[in-house]
Order: C-alpha cells, then sequence, then structure tokens
C-alpha cells in the first residue's frame, strides 16, 4: 500500500516545490494508496508551489435549438438532458469525469474556486492564477499558471487530459466553441469551449526530452514546463493544422475543424 511519505518523497523528486502546477490524475493508477484521493492531495500539496486543477461541471450545460453554424454540436438535441440541467453554483461537485482528486481538492478548507459555469478552476495558494480566469477567456488561468513557470502534473495519465494543451491550440490559432450554461438567474453564453483532446496523446513524442517522469506506486507521474508544451503543440499546429485531432469519425467537434 503507498502510504502518503511514499508519494511525498517520489512528487518531491520532480523538484516542483517552487512552482505552481496545474495537475490531472487517476486514483486508480496508484492501485492501493493509504485513505486514497486524501494522502494523494496531501502528498501533491506539499510537493508544489500552488496547486491548480479543473472542476469543470458539464451538468450545467444547455444545448439549444438554434445557434452559430459549424459549432462542433448538433442543435435540438438537448432534450432530457436539457431537462436534467443543474444551475452552477461554486458549491457544486466537480464532474465525475475529472477523477477524484479535484472534487477533494475543491472541498478543501484552504481551496479556492473560479465561477465559470463549464470550466470552473478550483485551487489552493493559487488565488491569481484563479483570478485571471473570465468567460471571454475561460483558460486564462493556464496562461496565469505558465507566465509563473508553471508545469503540468500528469499523476497516472496521459496527455489527453492534459487540459493545458486546449490553451496552446488557442495560441496557434485553432478555432473554438461556443457552449451555453445554466445559472441561477439566467442561460448565459459561454465562448472559448475547446474541442476534443482524445487526440492529444500524440504531442508525448514531441516533449519527450523535456519530461521529468518516474514511477509513484503503480503509477507514473510526469511533469512538463507548460511553456515548453505550448511551443510544442503551436509548432505542430502550425505545421499542420490538422495535428493532435482525434480519428473519430462521429467526433463533432474535430470534424467541425476538419471543416474549417
Amino acid at each position: 500500500m503507498l502510504s502518503y511519505e511514499d508519494a511525498r518523497l517520489g512528487l518531491g523528486k520532480l523538484g516542483l516545490k517552487n512552482n505552481p502546477v496545474i495537475a490531472h490524475a487517476s486514483l486508480k493508477a496508484f492501485d492501493t494508496i493509504d485513505d486514497g484521493a486524501q494522502t494523494l492531495l496531501r502528498a501533491v500539496l506539499d510537493s508544489v508551489g500552488a496547486l491548480v486543477m479543473p472542476t469543470f461541471t458539464y451538468k450545467t450545460m444547455i444545448t439549444p435549438e438554434i445557434g452559430p453554424p459549424n459549432n462542433g454540436l448538433v442543435y435540438g438535441m438537448g432534450g432530457n438532458s436539457n431537462s436534467l440541467a443543474e444551475p452552477f453554483t461554486l458549491g457544486m461537485p466537480a464532474d465525475k469525469m475529472m477523477g477524484a482528486l479535484p472534487e477533494v481538492l475543491r472541498t478543501h478548507p484552504a481551496s479556492k474556486r473560479s465561477s465559470h459555469p463549464i470550466q470552473s478552476f478550483a485551487g489552493i495558494r493559487a488565488d491569481k492564477f484563479l483570478a485571471a480566469q473570465t468567460l471571454q477567456n475561460p483558460l486564462g488561468t493556464i496562461g496565469a499558471l505558465a507566465e509563473a513557470e508553471g508545469w503540468v502534473l500528469l499523476l497516472g495519465v496521459d496527455h489527453t487530459v492534459n487540459t493545458s494543451i486546449h490553451y496552446a491550440e488557442k495560441l496557434a490559432g485553432r478555432r473554438q466553441f461556443i457552449r451555453w450554461a445554466l445559472t441561477p438567474t439566467r442561460i448565459i453564453e459561454c465562448p472559448g469551449f475547446p474541442g476534443d483532446s482524445s487526440g492529444f496523446d500524440a504531442i508525448a513524442a514531441d516533449i519527450e526530452n523535456d519530461v521529468r517522469r518516474l514511477q509513484i506506486g503503480n503509477a507514473i507521474a510526469q511533469a512538463i514546463p507548460l511553456k515548453i508544451l505550448f511551443l510544442a503543440v503551436v509548432r505542430r499546429i502550425k505545421e499542420d493544422p490538422l495535428a493532435l485531432l482525434c480519428q473519430r469519425e462521429d467526433c463533432e467537434r474535430c470534424n467541425a475543424l476538419r471543416s474549417v
């Protein structure tokens, strides 16, 4: 069984004690860890300068009957999902697709959360990064982390969950989408919604020499400087406008990008 001390010592070897970090994690990848997500969160917090994680809330989303063309969305198909949508509040749990750790971070007594109704972030010692997010720039938190020499920390996961690549797509000029979310008072339009991430692991070879990697228990931990990641993604997309898109024939967002 992996203990707190095992996790802390392993993460400490990545050398991120003075750096802000955006993390993505799979608790299952560690197999058995003493006290689960609570222990892993404590080990991460004791090994980085500041911690941010996405706490996205997809159950706030509304699909309208009509909208902008080529938006990676089939309008009028909301049906039951619209009727089940819930208005965003700061106390809304992170979507289960985020994994267990973001929700444990969100509920930590020292945690703060941004207020985007779909793409919120939670963090500790990260107020200035959370404040960089706006409705028009939902991934602004990631840009602010990069300016502060931030890193991406992947714990038992690969780049298909690496939200920071979406920010780099924007830097490369890749078009983003519009979505709509329910709030306590109204439905609001949310620009800057990213594409699909299923093809993102193709960037791994481009940044291999800049990755810090080690094994902690049964999980592989990887750390990548955000600025280096951005440069690699922008270079790939500039060379090939279809780079990092997924190959699924039914992916509405990737198909919309291919049709530009």
